[in-house]
């Protein structure tokens, strides 16, 4: 399995398989539901492909995940090892959106944002017929700006070019502010009271635009009280 911490500590044995730059991040993709090589490469956008073959390859080995073949594609699928690390991997996330809050301008990324969104947004709170929500993010390149997100029963497709279908509403918002939404450092109330989200779209449908795309399963994990500064008088005072 390469390196060892050469200990008996089951702590350090697990971690012999686990800390790997990447690894505990495709064990997430695969919890989520990916099972396509090209699913996992959305999910791990700046992984790549040659260095997450050789991540699947080292956690078959390690009995985490299995490579089989469906109508002639591989898929990858976790085993019973493998999705005992569920428990781990939530513990993780809850972790780190208590206690790690800061985001810099390199961990915002528009294609790994909508990829989230796409595979957990609530359709059932969606119109049944197809609807289509517009996304631009005003602080990025035009490249990258616009998204479609079009819901069709229980479909759920993102575009990054325009699919061409009547769009129901438009939503603009920085990057930034969507990503703070979508993992529960701010919620839809605020953004929207604040002007730092726009819906253009009928009063009904602006209205029920946050619903439609909801948050992160990790939104409601409750946040720590943050400490508050003294007051500029009492600084310094011992």
């Amino acid at each position: 399995m390469g390196s060892t911490y050469g200990q008996f500590c089951p702590v350090a044995k697990a971690m012999e398989v686990l800390d790997e730059r990447w690894t505990l991040l495709i064990v997430r993709e695969l919890l989520s539901g990916s099972q396509h090589f090209s699913d996992l490469r959305r999910g791990v956008p700046k992984m790549s492909p040659t260095l997450l073959s050789k991540r699947l390859r080292r956690l078959e080995r390690a009995g985490v995940l299995r490579r089989v073949s469906r109508r002639g594609r591989p898929v990858y699928e976790l085993t019973d090892c493998g999705e005992e690390l569920r428990g781990v991997v939530d513990a993780l996330g809850a972790w780190g959106v208590r206690w790690v809050g800061e985001l810099g301008d390199e961990d915002l990324d528009p294609h790994l944002l909508m990829w989230d969104l796409k595979r957990t947004i609530p359709v059932r709170s969606w119109p049944r017929r197809r609807t289509v929500v517009s996304f631009t993010y005003t602080d990025i390149e035009p490249r990258a700006r616009r998204w479609w997100v079009v819901v069709s029963g229980d479909d759920v497709d993102v575009c990054d070019e325009d699919p061409g279908y009547d769009v129901d509403a438009r939503l603009t918002t920085t990057l930034r502010t969507m990503t703070e939404i979508w993992r529960g450092d701010r919620a839809w109330a605020d953004a929207v009271r604040r002007s730092l989200v726009t819906v253009d779209a009928p009063r009904d449908v602006a209205r029920a635009v946050p619903t439609w795309v909801g948050q992160s399963t990790l939104a409601r994990v409750p946040r720590p009280e943050r400490p508050q500064p003294l007051p500029t008088s009492q600084a310094g005072v011992r």
